[in-house]
C-alpha cells in the first residue's frame, strides 16, 4: 500500500512556521515548547508525562517515516499528540539537522523544580556549571542517565537545556531523569549539601586524585559532581564551594580529557562505589 499523501506541503504554512520558530531560544521560552528530532527522541517524548500531562504535543512526519516508525506514530497518537503528515521539504525546514530522519516532535518543557529534586534525597547528581556547548551538555546528561544519576542541574550560567543540539546529544535521556535549570551555582551547592550530598568539583588541577579517592573508600556516599566550562574549567570561586576538587588521573601522554569523557569517568566511579558493599545504594536500598 502506498504511503498516505502529506497534508502539509508548504514551509510557509502557519503550522510549519510556528514549529520552525522553536529553533530560537526566545520563542522556546515564550511558548515553553521545544523540538525533539528523530525516532529515539520522539519515542521517549511520546512515553513521557510531566505532572500528569503528556509531554509530546505535536508530531510532524513524512509518509515514509510514518510507515517505517508506525509504532512511534501510534504512541504519539495514544499520548494525545496531533500528528501531521508532511513533505520532506517541510520536515527539512523545521529540522535543525543536516540529514533529517523524517520525524520532528514538539514537546512541552519538562524541567523540574530544584527544591523538588532535593526532597528526593538524591544520591548521584551532575551539576553543569558554566557549560556553554549544547552538544556537551546533552552528552553529559546522557552519561548521567547511563550512570544511574537521579538528577542533573544546569546552572544559570550554562547553555539552554532545550537547544536542539543539546536535545539531540542527550539521545532521549532528557526524558529519563529530572533536570533543574537556571539554578545559581551557590544555591545548587548549598541545597545539595543541606540534603546530605558531598560536592566534588571535577578539575584537571584538583588536589585530590580520583583513583586515590576510590582506594580510600570515600566515593560511596551521596555525591554531586560539578563540571565546568569546556575551555577554562571551573572558576576558583566555584571550586572553593566544593568539599573536594578531584582530578581524573592521566596515565598516558594525553594532555587532558574533554568534558563529556571526564564526566563519564567521574559519574561511573561514583556509581560503582555507591553500589559496592557499604555504598549508599546498598545501605539504603538493599
Amino acid at each position: 500500500m502506498a504511503p498516505a499523501t502529506p497534508e502539509l506541503i508548504s514551509p510557509r504554512s502557519p503550522r510549519v512556521s510556528a514549529a520552525r520558530r522553536l529553533a530560537k531560544r526566545n520563542f522556546r521560552g515564550k511558548e515553553r515548547l521545544f523540538l525533539a528530532e528523530g525516532p529515539q527522541a520522539v519515542r521517549e517524548a511520546a512515553g513521557h508525562r510531566g505532572g500528569g500531562t503528556a509531554t509530546l504535543v505535536e508530531l510532524f512526519a513524512t509518509p515514509d517515516a510514518a510507515e517505517r516508525y508506525a509504532d512511534i506514530v501510534g504512541a504519539a497518537r495514544d499520548a494525545g499528540a496531533r500528528v501531521h503528515l508532511a513533505t520532506e521539504q517541510v520536515i527539512a525546514d523545521i529540522s535543525t539537522t543536516v540529514t533529517p530522519q523524517g520525524l520532528v516532535g514538539i514537546c512541552r518543557f519538562l524541567d523540574t523544580d530544584f527544591e523538588a529534586i532535593l526532597k528526593t534525597r538524591p544520591r548521584l547528581v551532575a551539576v553543569l556549571a558554566h557549560v556553554r556547548d549544547p552538544g556537551n551538555a546533552g552528552t553529559v546528561l546522557r552519561c548521567a542517565d547511563a550512570a544511574g544519576a537521579e538528577a542533573v542541574v544546569l546552572t544559570d550560567a550554562s547553555v539552554d537545556l532545550y537547544n536542539p543540539k543539546a536535545v539531540r546529544a542527550s539521545v532521549g535521556s532528557l526524558f529519563h531523569l529530572p533536570v533543574a535549570v537556571g539554578v545559581p551555582v551557590e544555591r545548587a551547592v548549598a541545597g545539595l549539601k543541606d540534603a546530605g550530598v558531598r560536592i566534588l568539583a571535577a578539575d584537571g588541577a584538583g588536589d585530590h586524585d580520583l583513583d586515590e579517592e576510590l582506594d580510600k573508600g570515600t566515593m560511596g556516599v551521596p555525591t554531586a559532581w560539578v563540571f565546568g566550562n569546556e575551555a577554562w574549567g571551573l572558576p576558583e570561586e566555584t571550586r572553593e564551594l566544593a568539599d573536594a576538587v578531584v582530578r581524573v588521573p592521566i596515565h598516558g601522554r594525553a594532555e587532558s580529557l574533554n568534558l563529556a569523557t571526564a564526566a563519564a569517568v567521574c559519574l561511573y566511579a561514583s556509581a560503582r562505589a555507591q553500589r559496592a558493599p557499604g555504598g549508599c545504594r546498598s545501605v539504603t536500598h538493599g
